[in-house]
């Protein structure tokens, strides 16, 4: 009777693969690293690579968020074993970037697509600026058909600023990225309502549809010396990512063509969210942030937002406040009524300088290119017609 309350939606269809458009898939350090040999497992990398380009050709957008790089760099250096002191630690990671970045584009770019290697910092999910960096890096990868391949950046990050497993950077990945399915294969094939290792009786829960306290409390610890996580971690990834609108689910990845494996059918866990990542990124920015400043729009400008298009630097015709790149603002119609909120994409002083001039001006008037939008229509929520979109 538990089980049937916790979880009833066990027998629910599950979702497909084919329902996604950009995924992220997360491989952790005990996949692709053989432990004994400090090499990469070539075999089961290329099988993966064939599954992933399987997804391309669909049309898929795919993001890789990989480990590997300690791990590595300690095999090319031939240190000895055991745990490393952190500057031993950022200098492995030095050279095994190197390495893991090589071996990702060799793998992909024999199915012909290409890989762009992106290295983030905590302080890369939590800065503004910083942050907007990182997902318009992601997105000109995307649009050019590549495939982004991010770690987090073991050279210079401390046990301070880390996050310390690639879980939770996998599911920071997924929200900066707006991601709609985030895969986690791990070396477990999903959550057990029991540990499994020690209890032959041991069910596996199939789908998710909240994280739950009952649910938290099933996690148990890292099982490989080269994992940093465990289920504990991943279930704090799901509520990141099923938070942010973004459905995720673990599955086992030491079996070869491990997404192959869930496309047939595969035993794995999901984790349902009833929102989408649009939705919920463009929630985040209509009631979580505190407006900065004011742009005021001329009419034309009005009509273009309701009709689905950008802010240009064109139809703002006044701006107020004190505001940094990424800072929400409302924007007002001519009337001074409300028309919307949204991340702008330049500072105060930028945007006054702008201000009513058409986009191939911004060169010559800031000295660098810089966006042709005052705020992408994907940072923009526009309230009802005639209506303020929030008080």
């Amino acid at each position: 009777m538990l089980r049937e309350a916790l979880y009833p939606t066990e027998f629910m269809a599950r979702p497909s693969l084919k329902q996604f458009r950009r995924i992220v898939v997360k491989v952790g350090s005990s996949l692709l690293i053989d432990s004994e040999a400090g090499e990469v497992r070539a075999a089961w990398l290329a099988a993966l690579a064939t599954d992933l380009a399987r997804l391309h050709s669909e049309g898929r957008e795919l993001l890789i968020v990989s480990s590997g790089s300690i791990a590595l760099g300690r095999s090319r250096l031939k240190l000895p074993r055991g745990a490393l002191k952190l500057e031993e630690s950022q200098a492995a990671a030095a050279v095994g970037q190197i390495a893991l970045a090589r071996i990702w584009s060799e793998v992909l770019g024999h199915h012909g697509i290409g890989a762009g290697q992106i290295l983030v910092t905590l302080q890369d999910t939590e800065e503004r600026r910083r942050y907007l960096n990182a997902r318009s890096t992601m997105a000109k990868l995307l649009e050019w058909r590549a495939v982004p391949v991010i770690n987090e950046n073991d050279t210079v990050a401390t046990n301070e600023i880390r996050y310390g497993d690639n879980d939770r950077l996998a599911a920071r990945v997924a929200t900066m990225a707006s991601a709609d399915l985030l895969i986690l294969l791990s070396d477990i094939d999903g959550l057990y309502d029991a540990p499994p290792a020690g209890n032959p009786d041991a069910k596996l829960i199939p789908i998710v549809e909240t994280v739950t306290s009952e649910i938290e409390a099933m996690a148990g610890a890292a099982e490989s010396e080269l994992s940093r996580g465990g289920m504990r971690t991943k279930i704090e990834a799901a509520k990141i990512a099923t938070t942010a609108g973004t459905h995720m689910l673990i599955a086992s990845g030491k079996i070869e063509h491990p997404l192959q494996a869930i496309s047939d059918g595969g035993r794995c866990t999901w984790f349902l969210t009833p929102a989408n990542p649009v939705t919920a990124r463009k929630r985040w920015i209509a009631g979580s942030l505190e407006p900065k400043g004011t742009l005021t729009i001329d009419a034309g400008a009005v009509a273009a937002l309701r009709a689905g298009k950008s802010l240009l630097p064109a139809g703002v015709i006044r701006v107020d406040g004190q505001f940094a790149r990424g800072d929400a603002v409302v924007v007002r119609g001519p009337d001074t009524h409300e028309i919307g909120r949204g991340l702008v994409a330049y500072d105060a002083d930028d945007a006054e300088k702008i201000r009513g001039r058409s986009s191939p001006d911004i060169t010559v008037i800031l000295g660098v290119s810089g966006r042709a939008e005052m705020i992408h229509r994907d940072d923009l929520v526009i309230g009802p017609s005639g209506a303020p979109s929030q008080s």
